[in-house]
């Protein structure tokens, strides 16, 4: 029986018919392998930001379940022209979207779940010695409604194929050389990582690298599917293989150095100081399926018996938590709500950090030495983070990563862009 390998590519692969028919050539080398392929695309280029642009210039306020109508069709597009570039070189293929397969998710409108993948189609075709071509990004409900995934919903789709098919390796080809121990635009001697932990990668995701989406990695890791980041520009580098911590040696307790200058953070002030305040706000919260980071809450002061409460949460869900927490505040009988989007939050990622002292000491000296300020710190077996003034972000990163010695002698070859304009 064929091995099968599922490949991905971004927006920025196929962005033009000239990068289409790269991509063809790229999957049939697979194919000449000797395995089978499914290969999940991204819309081409820009076509979501266009497509988002003419909605709002139509509707302000467009309902979530008419934008999944129309940015689903930005990969619809993708992969019918895919599909007939590689039949232009004489190979079998079929495109798919996600209603003809069964791609089934959860029925949440901008930010679905998958929860099943039927594989009877794809597996029959894959018999047939056709290479299959996949709508990245979108579902559809039960009931046959069509969703969208959200931000790197393309990468997800890819893992969770592979998973359902139990392939071999699922390789997500970007724009740039693999996993870098910190983003090569500010620091141009970053090293690429040969492999990296599923626990790092998805550390490092959430920390603000943005090779990969964290959904993708949680799900590459629930069902153990090894992962390859890859250049679409140079196909003899093998990039960075992604697998579990039991198959790796650990030679550097930090593997690398991430910013995230997408957060906002809010301080809830005034909130009493009894049992189930904080359920309630945070509750509220995720009633919107809006995510929370970092949290922390004073002491109570004894005059007033209140504390206050600060998180972070992405700047895209701001307006909708804002609107929440006017109504929680009144709720709870809590005070203002601020809000502070001038911060960053920098991290360091190592699976060598367990039972490591002097990792957290070695990083808040190097910040203070560096005259950043630490406002908020949350840790993690392998993570360390620090909330610090956004304009200190890249001095930050460039002083943790010399600290704890991440660089190379090379500077990054940087074909492209991080992270890849794709959804």
């Amino acid at each position: 029986m064929k091995k099968v390998i599922v490949q991905k590519f971004g927006g920025t692969s196929v962005a033009d018919t000239d990068k289409i028919k790269n991509v063809a050539k790229t999957v049939i080398r697979e194919k000449n392998n000797g395995n089978d392929v499914v290969v999940v695309v991204s819309a081409m280029g820009h076509t979501t930001d266009h497509l988002v642009k003419m909605a709002k210039a139509l509707n302000s306020n467009p309902s979530a379940r008419e934008m999944d109508m129309l940015l689903s069709t930005g990969e619809c597009v993708s992969i019918a022209l895919l599909t007939m570039a590689i039949q232009a070189l004489g190979y079998k293929a079929v495109s798919f979207n996600a209603m003809q397969i069964g791609i089934l998710t959860e029925n949440v409108h901008s930010k679905a779940r998958i929860v099943d993948i039927k594989t009877d189609k794809l597996k029959k075709n894959l018999e047939e010695g056709n290479i299959i071509v996949v709508a990245g990004f979108q579902g559809v409900t039960d009931d046959g409604e069509i969703t969208t995934l959200g931000r790197g919903g393309s990468d997800t789709s890819a893992v969770a194929l592979a998973a359902a098919l139990n392939a071999e390796r699922c390789d997500i080809y970007t724009d740039v050389e693999g996993v870098y121990t910190t983003d090569p635009r500010v620091v141009p001697n970053a090293s690429r990582l040969d492999i990296i932990s599923y626990e790092e990668m998805l550390e490092l995701a959430h920390a603000g690298a943005n090779v990969l989406h964290p959904r993708s990695v949680e799900t590459a890791k629930q069902y153990a599917v090894p992962l390859r980041v890859r250049s679409s520009f140079n196909l003899d580098n093998m990039g960075t293989l992604i697998v579990g911590v039991e198959k790796m040696e650990i030679n550097k307790p930090v593997a690398g150095v991430a910013a995230d200058l997408s957060q906002v953070r809010v301080v809830v002030c005034d909130v009493p100081d009894t049992p189930g305040e904080a359920a309630t706000l945070f509750g509220c919260l995720a009633q919107e399926n809006i995510s929370v980071d970092m949290i922390i809450q004073s002491y109570a002061r004894k005059a007033s018996q209140t504390n206050d409460i600060a998180f972070t949460i992405n700047k895209e869900d701001l307006d909708k938590a804002s609107t929440i927490l006017d109504e929680v505040k009144v709720k709870l009988g809590a005070g203002d709500v601020k809000i502070d989007d001038n911060i960053a939050k920098v991290s360091i990622i190592g699976a060598g950090m367990i039972d490591r002292p002097g990792i957290a000491s070695t990083m808040f000296k190097t910040l203070a030495t560096s005259g950043i300020n630490i406002r908020m710190i949350s840790t993690s077996e392998i993570k360390i983070s620090c909330l610090i003034n956004k304009e200190d972000a890249q001095k930050a990163v460039k002083a943790l990563h010399e600290v704890f010695q991440l660089e190379c002698d090379e500077i990054a070859d940087v074909k492209g862009t991080l992270p890849e304009d794709e959804l």
